[in-house]
């Protein structure tokens, strides 16, 4: 159990453990299509930032275990279709938002900011011209995650 996460309940803790994978495939599969790449992109983000010592290193640790099985998982219980996918899953994150008041200040944030470098990092691992690291115009739509406020802001 991560420490951080004392004040939230069991939904509320399998959100907040949920959400990084909720942006990979938002992300990844913004333009219909999850490819090989953006998936290895995002076993990588994860598990650098599990390295990393910080505020976040017990949540990513926690996270990387079998990221990638339940990244894979996780993509096979929602819908295929973007267009039906994407808002299921812009909703699961806006849930965030009621989440920040319960977490302690820098780790919210740097939660946040986690999950923009996962947005960030996937967009740019896959497409453009010849796979020269552009985000493509579905993506872009999605990049800055604008269902989550940034918690500094509250």
């Amino acid at each position: 159990m991560i420490r951080d996460f004392d004040k939230l309940n069991d939904a509320e803790t399998e959100l907040m453990l949920k959400a990084p994978f909720l942006v990979c495939i938002l992300i990844a599969g913004a333009d219909g299509t999850i490819d090989k790449k953006e998936i290895k992109e995002a076993i990588s983000i994860a598990e650098k930032k599990h390295k990393r010592a910080g505020v976040l290193s017990a949540f990513f640790k926690e996270l990387s275990q079998d990221f990638e099985d339940k990244l894979k998982i996780m993509i096979q219980s929602y819908p295929y279709e973007s267009t039906q996918r994407n808002p299921l899953i812009m909703g699961e994150l806006s849930e965030l938002n009621r989440l920040w008041t319960k977490l302690p200040p820098n780790f919210a944030s740097e939660y946040y900011a986690s999950l923009k470098d996962i947005a960030a990092g996937i967009a740019s691992s896959s497409g453009g011209v010849l796979g020269l690291k552009s985000i493509d115009a579905e993506e872009a739509k999605y990049i800055q995650l604008s269902m989550i406020q940034d918690p500094k802001v509250r």
